[in-house]
């Protein structure tokens, strides 16, 4: 909202995050990936530093596009939204994201939801429909506008109010919908409806983290309608402000130079991309880029993404030499990457500092010498950025199959049956897999 990084204080008591999750209604695809990744980092560098953290992710599991679709597949919207949901937990998963400490779904908060649109109504910044529509007034809130930076006057250039709503004004926007025929509703004091969506985000975060909130993020896509109404609901309810001490937004993923969304069908699905390219190289696709830049995505990029990945992978895996201690500055390490990490979560710089740490490692392994006490460095700040440094899922069930093989290859060469020794390897090429012949022996590396 200041437009400027702000600093977050080191204290006792928890640092509360809200981050605005899916609507469960189609498979999420790589932006949902980008989005949760990067507020995974944020929380995992946050408890590196020494914060408590308490971190809620809601479930929009109520929405006309989970009923579309429900009524296309001849389902409950519970079912569609109940599968979709055990899907994208399954993907975060394998993806390393850290589970929040509470999922909290909107079908499920309708008493908190009804509650706080009573006290807008009572508080006059709310009010009924004969129909059993409640809307919330946007003209008896003076600052709606703040985050975006936009004013109530120039939003009402083209604004129209669609068929079948009667509210006061074109810019006042529904807290609770009465009830559509066929339709799933809950009873309440305007009769039954569901609520909007804005209301559920307010509701869910503060049932959960109170009247005031450190960290508020999602997509910058959202800043506009959906934060700005947050803000005018959970600020009118509570007499709070501000709401969100520090509003984070990531960039948009994009494709072709177009936002990545379902509804522009223009998407890569999360597995996709966890089946091509594993979990680590998603991350660290997502991560050479500022958080709050856009992110084109790439089959370039995504590949070399993955190279990047496999070279972190062997610094950290392969063992060092018997000889002395790598003469490695571990503690400098840890210090730039904490440096560069405190500056407004720059990962890009991070993953820098990896690789050069890398670097370090291959040469003095070469060198014969131990690099035990370096390759923790290396495992302890990949950890934080979410790296696991493990073979990607679909190599690890091949992993006995790919030893087989090298061993064959090894028994074939004493046996100076050069030719089908070397089959042996071009056929490994050809499957993505690499050998090389060091002096410890053969190792292999996907490539």
């Amino acid at each position: 909202m200041s437009r400027r990084v702000e600093e977050i204080p080191l204290r006792d008591d928890e640092i509360k995050i809200y981050v605005c999750g899916i609507t469960p209604y189609d498979h999420s695809h790589i932006g949902h990936a980008m989005s949760y990744i990067i507020f995974d980092v944020l929380r995992r560098y946050l408890e590196f530093r020494g914060y408590k953290v308490k971190h809620v992710q809601n479930y929009t599991d109520i929405d006309d596009r989970i009923i579309t679709k429900a009524n296309a597949l001849g389902q409950t919207y519970d079912q569609v939204a109940e599968a979709f949901i055990a899907e994208y937990e399954e993907e975060m998963s394998d993806l390393n994201i850290t589970p929040p400490h509470i999922y909290p779904r909107a079908t499920q908060e309708i008493p908190q939801i009804i509650e706080m649109v009573e006290k807008l109504i009572e508080k006059d910044r709310a009010y009924s429909t004969e129909e059993g529509d409640v809307y919330y007034n946007v003209r008896r809130n003076p600052d709606y506008g703040k985050l975006s930076g936009r004013n109530v006057d120039s939003l009402m250039v083209g604004t129209r109010i669609e068929p079948g709503e009667i509210k006061r004004d074109p810019l006042d926007f529904a807290l609770w919908k009465s009830a559509k025929p066929d339709e799933p509703s809950w009873d309440s004091p305007w009769g039954p409806g569901r609520p909007g969506w804005h209301i559920e985000c307010s509701a869910m975060s503060y049932r959960y983290l109170g009247d005031q909130l450190d960290i508020h993020g999602g997509g910058q896509d959202l800043i506009f309608p959906h934060h700005e109404n947050e803000i005018a609901q959970s600020e009118g309810f509570t007499g709070v402000k501000p709401s969100v001490r520090h509003w984070v937004h990531n960039g948009w993923l994009t494709l072709d130079e177009e936002k990545m969304s379902k509804s522009l069908g223009n998407i890569i699905t999360i597995r996709e991309a966890l089946d091509t390219y594993g979990a680590d190289a998603l991350r660290i696709f997502v991560l050479t880029a500022h958080y709050r830049a856009p992110l084109n995505y790439s089959e370039e990029g995504l590949e070399s993404a993955r190279r990047a990945a496999e070279r972190l992978l062997l610094a950290a895996e392969v063992p060092g030499g018997e000889g002395p201690p790598a003469d490695i500055a571990s503690e400098e390490y840890q210090r730039r990457f904490t440096e560069v990490m405190d500056d407004d979560l720059n990962t890009s710089a991070a993953l820098a500092v990896l690789f050069d740490l890398a670097r370090d490692i291959n040469r003095a392994r070469d060198a014969g010498r131990d690099t035990a006490e370096a390759q923790g460095v290396m495992r302890k700040l990949a950890g934080i950025l979410g790296l696991t440094l493990t073979q990607p899922k679909s190599i690890k069930g091949a992993e006995p199959f790919i030893e087989l093989l090298v061993n064959l290859r090894n028994d074939l060469r004493a046996a100076k049956q050069f030719a089908l020794a070397d089959q042996v390897r071009d056929r490994l090429a050809e499957l993505g897999i690499t050998l090389e012949d060091v002096a410890e022996g053969t190792r292999w590396r996907p490539q």
